[in-house]
C-alpha cells in the first residue's frame, strides 16, 4: 500500500488545532515536530516557535474523500485563524518508516536531559538520554509545553529529592520516563486516553524502564478514588492545556500533591495565564516559579498550609 503524507507547518499555539483535525482522518497516528535550527552537524540545535504537524493517509479507494473532509475541517479553522496550505506528499511503503524518521534528530533539554528518538543512539554520552517512540502528538518532546515541564522537573528533582511522581495526562510518557531517569524512585501516569497508557508502556520498555513505571486509564478522580497504589507524591506533574488543566484543579488537583511538595503545571498559552493564576490562588496553590517558550508558559506550584 502506498501513503499520502500530509503536513502543515504553524505557530505552537495553532497546532494542537491542527492535530485534532488531522487525528480525526489518520487513524496511525499524529507527529507534532518542533522546528529545530542547526548550525552545523556538532550543534544540539536551537528550538524555534514554529510546530510542523504531520499525518499520514492511507492510498486506498477512499483517499481522495479522506482528503477532501480533511481539508474541510482544516477550512472551518481557517475562518478561526489563518493556515497555510497543507502540503501533500506521496510515499512508497517501503519508504514508511524512512518518511517518519527522517524528521527527528536528538533535543537537548534543561540541563542534563537530551530527547533521542527511539531507533537512534545518544550523540551525547554527558547527557541523559529519553528515547521516545515519536507516534503520539506532543509526545516527542519537541513542543515547548514539554521542554518547559521537563525543565522545570529537573530543577525541583534536583533540589528536593523526590522519591514518587504522579504524572496526570502522561501522553507518551516522557515526563514520568525523565523523572525515573533523573532520580526518582517510582512514577504513577495516567490518561484518560488507552493509546496514551499504550504508548507510555511502550516507551518505557524502550528506556528500559519496567514496574518502576506504574501506568493506568484515568485522572484525578481515579487516583484520589485509590485505584493505583498511591494517591499523594511530592512531585506532581500535568502538561495539558490551560482549560483541562483548570478542571483537574477543580477535580482535586492540588491535593494529590503531598505536604511540603511541588506541582508542575504546563501547556498553557500566554493569554490564559490569568484563568490559571486565578485557578490556582482559588485552590490555595502558589505559583513559585514561571517559565515561557514563545507564547507557552509553564509553573512550578505549591499548596499554601
Amino acid at each position: 500500500m502506498n501513503w499520502l503524507e500530509v503536513s502543515l507547518t504553524v505557530d505552537g499555539e495553532l497546532a494542537e488545532a491542527v492535530a485534532d483535525v488531522f487525528a480525526r482522518y489518520a487513524p496511525g497516528g499524529v507527529v507534532a515536530e518542533r522546528g529545530i535550527k542547526y548550525l552545523d552537524a556538532d550543534d544540539p540545535g536551537t528550538p524555534k516557535d514554529e510546530v510542523t504537524v504531520r499525518a499520514y493517509l492511507a492510498a486506498d479507494e477512499r483517499l481522495e474523500e479522506t482528503r477532501q473532509r480533511l481539508e474541510q475541517g482544516l477550512s472551518y479553522l481557517n475562518m478561526i485563524q489563518p493556515l497555510p496550505a497543507p502540503t501533500f506528499t506521496p510515499i512508497k511503503d517501503a519508504n514508511w518508516m524512512e518518511a517518519w524518521k527522517k524528521h527527528y534528530r536528538p533535543l537537548v533539554v534543561g540541563e542534563k536531559l537530551i530527547i533521542v528518538p527511539a531507533w537512534m543512539d545518544s550523540p551525547n554520552e554527558t547527557r541523559i538520554p529519553i528515547k521516545i517512540d515519536p507516534g503520539m502528538a506532543f509526545g516527542t518532546g519537541t513542543h515547548p509545553t514539554t521542554q518547559l515541564a521537563l525543565a522545570l522537573m529537573e530543577d525541583v528533582i534536583a533540589n528536593d529529592a523526590p522519591d514518587k511522581v504522579i504524572d496526570v495526562g502522561c501522553g507518551s510518557g516522557i515526563l514520568s520516563v525523565g523523572a525515573l531517569k533523573l532520580g526518582v524512585k517510582k512514577a504513577l501516569g495516567v490518561d484518560v486516553d488507552m493509546a496514551s497508557v499504550d504508548s507510555s508502556r511502550e516507551n518505557a520498555d524502550v528506556n528500559g524502564i519496567g514496574e518502576e513505571f506504574i501506568i493506568g486509564q484515568g485522572s484525578v478522580d481515579e487516583i484520589l478514588a485509590g485505584n493505583f497504589e498511591f494517591k499523594f507524591a511530592p512531585l506532581v506533574v500535568a502538561n495539558i492545556l490551560a482549560p483541562i488543566l483548570i478542571r483537574l484543579m477543580e477535580a482535586g488537583l492540588g491535593t494529590l500533591v503531598a505536604s511540603g511538595g511541588k506541582l508542575i503545571l504546563s501547556g498553557i498559552l500566554e493569554e490564559k495565564e490569568a484563568d490559571i493564576r486565578a485557578a490556582a490562588a482559588s485552590h490555595q496553590l502558589e505559583i513559585l516559579e514561571r517559565r515561557q517558550i514563545g507564547d507557552w508558559i509553564a509553573f512550578v506550584l505549591a499548596r499554601r498550609p
